[in-house]
């Protein structure tokens, strides 16, 4: 089996890299190292040392231009040969939040050419015009490869907390190319209606085909706005006295998805 070497980036702005740190370590990785992205550019550490990149929240460089834009741009014209270098040996990348605005908007997601780096969607504001912060449902796809959401429930229940979480596609084609191609991984849901219509507030953005996370078409690369690291112990749920549960935090599967792939197949 193969060992789990997790590498969580760092870089000015992002604030919830140790709680990603946390997540890997419970979820069983063997190592979990903490570096900021400067290392990197400078060559004083070498990405091909990890199997799993973490993008974490928060708000890289305050978000000037727009979530995620600065950090992208550094990534794409400064490391991009690493980056693909690391995707094609199979490794997995996790963006979330700002993570997951980072992969979109420096053509990483969702790829509906693979190996092509074109910016097809983006992430852009909220609907109700201000900063989100609430819990939410979400619904796995069945259908999709996200290596990250396999064998999940069906439902799980997760926090988002950003301004910039609706999700765009380019065009009509992108976007029938994301639903039938698997790469909408997860989606909004409200579970307590029937007929599966999803309005504000259980979509807290008024994204598109109400995605909540996308992936690439080897469901290796995956990105999604609510934050899973803030919900991978029993009490981190808002209820928890009231409505305790016999499963494990619903965050806690993505992790553990993650370091299992690793183990089984790298």
């Amino acid at each position: 089996m193969a060992t789990v070497s997790v590498l969580v980036l760092r870089a000015a702005g992002i604030n919830c890299d140790y709680e990603s740190v946390h997540a890997f370590e419970i979820a069983g990785a063997d190592r979990v190292d903490h570096i900021h992205v400067n290392n990197f550019i400078a060559g004083r550490t070498n990405l091909s040392e990890y199997n799993i990149l973490v993008l974490s929240g928060g708000f890289s460089y305050g978000d000037d231009i727009s979530g995620g834009k600065v950090l992208a741009n550094e990534l794409r014209y400064k490391l991009l040969e690493d980056v693909d270098a690391f995707v094609d040996a199979g490794k997995l990348v996790l963006g979330i939040c700002n993570g997951f605005q980072v992969l979109m908007k420096m053509g990483l997601l969702p790829q509906t050419q693979p190996g092509v780096r074109k910016q097809e969607a983006t992430v852009f504001y909220n609907d109700s015009g201000k900063f989100e912060c609430r819990w939410v449902y979400l619904e796995r796809n069945p259908d999709s490869p996200c290596v990250f959401t396999r064998d999940m429930p069906e439902t799980i229940y997760v926090p988002v907390a950003h301004a910039e979480g609706k999700v765009i596609a380019e065009s009509k084609k992108v976007l029938k190319h994301l639903r039938d191609a698997g790469h909408v991984a997860l989606r909004y849901t409200n579970p307590h209606n029937g007929n599966g219509a999803v309005s504000y507030p259980w979509s807290p953005n008024g994204s598109i085909d109400a995605i909540a996370g996308l992936c690439d078409e080897t469901g290796r690369i995956f990105g999604l706005m609510p934050h899973p690291e803030r919900h991978i112990h029993h009490t981190h749920h808002p209820r928890w006295t009231r409505e305790p549960s016999a499963r494990e935090p619903d965050g806690l599967y993505i992790f553990k998805n993650a370091v299992q792939y690793i183990r089984l197949f790298l």
